[in-house]
């Protein structure tokens, strides 16, 4: 006899509320563990998803009027373009480095190099620039420690409900009098399911986890680019 025959002979139910209503109590707190998980993941991912697609529109959006901005030397209006462009990162490492630079400036300009002692203009932009991109680094990781986290442990927790599924399973066929397989087929199917799902909340975890990881590096990669560009500016502009 195959074991398709024994768990059909075995008479229990294998849809899913029958396999629900069959499981005992850390079965269900397991697979109840996994849902949250589930969700949670989801619900990480809409909204990172939807914070990456934003912040990727308005920086192109950003890039594109920065540099007639800085062809114009209108500065000003450069950090102002920041507000309505607030979802990009790149927007806001360029305003912070502008804003940094226009400070200096004025400082130079009403109290004069000599009274500003040592001061240094382009380190000063350069340190602000690094402060605003490990900032706005900082904001794109937020959250992927969670699907880091449901990553590595859902197929954990969805073995551990099939272990203690198994370890009942066998209980009841010692309790039976040894029955035979057709006797614990049904709670062992059931057992497997919680391993089978927490794989299916591991996976997209760990999928999406390294596909923003990948965006964050693009947009690392951009916001380098751009403040380089911008370091550049100024010291076209003069070291005073």
């Amino acid at each position: 006899m195959d074991f398709t025959t024994i768990l059909a002979n075995s008479g229990v139910d294998f849809s899913l509320a029958g396999m629900w209503e069959q499981m005992g109590v850390i079965a269900k707190v397991v697979m109840i563990l996994l849902g949250i998980m589930f969700l949670i993941m989801l619900a990480v991912t809409i909204e990172r998803a939807r914070v990456f697609a934003r912040a990727r529109g308005q920086s192109i959006r950003y890039i594109m009027m920065l540099r007639n901005f800085l062809q114009e030397r209108k500065l000003q209006d450069a950090v102002t373009a920041v507000g309505t462009h607030s979802d990009s990162p790149i927007a806001k490492v360029v305003g912070a480095g502008l804003s940094e630079y226009i400070k200096g400036m004025d400082a130079l300009h009403e109290e004069g190099p000599d009274d500003v002692g040592d001061f240094d203009l382009v380190d000063a932009v350069n340190r602000q620039l690094e402060r605003a991109k490990e900032r706005e680094t900082a904001n794109l990781k937020r959250g992927l420690t969670v699907l880091a986290t449901i990553g590595s442990t859902a197929v954990f927790v969805g073995l551990f409900g099939t272990v203690t599924g198994i370890i009942n399973s066998f209980q009841g066929l010692s309790s039976d009098g040894g029955g035979g397989l057709s006797s614990v087929a049904g709670g062992i199917s059931e057992a497997l399911v919680a391993t089978a799902v927490g794989l299916m909340v591991a996976i997209p975890a760990v999928v999406f986890f390294n596909y923003f990881n990948a965006r964050i590096e693009l947009f690392q990669i951009d916001m380098n680019d751009v403040a380089s560009e911008l370091v550049d500016f100024v010291l076209k502009e003069g070291r005073y």
